[in-house]
């Protein structure tokens, strides 16, 4: 049971809306899927998703326990950039996601991974995320590195933590970008239209995204991207805000595009860490997948001096 109280500051938003926004991790629909279900009351009294909130008002939460998720190994064609006794590091297809969760029980990197390494994948991530440190979108492609110990898992996660962890992306972005190079610095979150999106708002996480042109096309720019933090969408959410979408990106753009491929042209190419026992330099790159490199190749005719 998940208590809250009413301030005075909060009083006369709608209590889906509220709600949304005090548990971030739980949808708008998920919330009034459980004022329906009468899994939420306000002062012991039931009450409908349009009521608002006053000061003091008392909202008592049962929340839905999770469904479990029975892992299973899948043998899913996958490239192995580097793999060792306590790391490995694979190009991740665009179109995968990376652990399961309800609505994508399996066909996942996690599920992936099982069949490759078996049981030494680090148990820090939990069972639905063995091995997993840092993650990418659906329709994002490229490089990731997953722990196959504990100890592996707890270095690789500091490095994140304190950016010493370099990650490099290609993104083909909508527009000509006028500046040689940029950087967006603009915090980044929960978007309060759309629980499923994230945005930039006052209220959000510092997000910094560096930027420069590789090369510029009759409609478009290929873009190098380096970000210094790792808030969820960044990449997209920055250049989306900048006026510069990314190709096929049908969450912060309407997606349509001359190729008609779906999810967005954006890669993660290459990353830069210190091996976590070794403490090795590890420089490591993946390569673009086929779609991307058949669409800048289509665009080489239009390249702009």
């Amino acid at each position: 049971m998940i208590d809250i109280i009413v301030s005075k500051e909060e009083t006369g938003q709608r209590i889906d809306a509220y709600l949304s926004e005090k548990l971030q991790d739980i949808s708008r629909v998920a919330i009034q899927r459980w004022i329906k279900d009468e899994k939420i009351i306000v002062n012991g009294k039931k009450v409908k998703s349009s009521y608002k909130v006053v000061d003091n008002d008392k909202i008592q939460i049962e929340k839905e326990e999770p469904k479990e998720i029975e892992l299973k190994a899948q043998n899913i064609p996958i490239e192995i950039i580097y793999e060792d006794k306590d790391i490995i590091v694979v190009n991740k297809p665009k179109g995968m996601v990376v652990h399961p969760a309800n609505g994508n029980p399996d066909g996942t990197l996690v599920n992936c991974l099982m069949a490759i390494c078996g049981d030494s994948l680090s148990g820090i991530g939990g069972e639905k995320r063995p091995g997993i440190v840092h993650r990418l979108d659906k329709d994002t492609s490229g490089i990731i590195v997953v722990a196959k110990n504990d100890k592996a898992h707890i270095n690789l996660s500091e490095q994140i933590k304190n950016h010493q962890v370099q990650k490099v992306y290609i993104a083909l972005v909508k527009g000509i970008v006028k500046e040689n190079e940029a950087t967006i610095n603009m915090p980044i979150g929960r978007s309060t239209s759309d629980r499923k999106k994230m945005a930039v708002t006052e209220k959000g996480k510092e997000a910094i995204t560096h930027f420069r042109v590789l090369k510029r096309y009759d409609k478009y720019t290929l873009l190098e991207v380096k970000i210094e933090t790792g808030r969820t969408h960044q990449i997209r959410v920055h250049l989306s805000k900048i006026g510069y979408p990314i190709v096929g990106d049908t969450v912060y753009s309407k997606g349509k595009n001359e190729w008609n491929i779906e999810g967005q042209c954006l890669h993660a190419k290459s990353l830069k860490f210190k091996h976590p026992i070794t403490e090795k330099q590890m420089e490591l790159q993946a390569k673009l997948p086929e779609y991307f490199v058949n669409i800048l190749e289509e665009l080489k005719n239009r390249e702009i001096a």
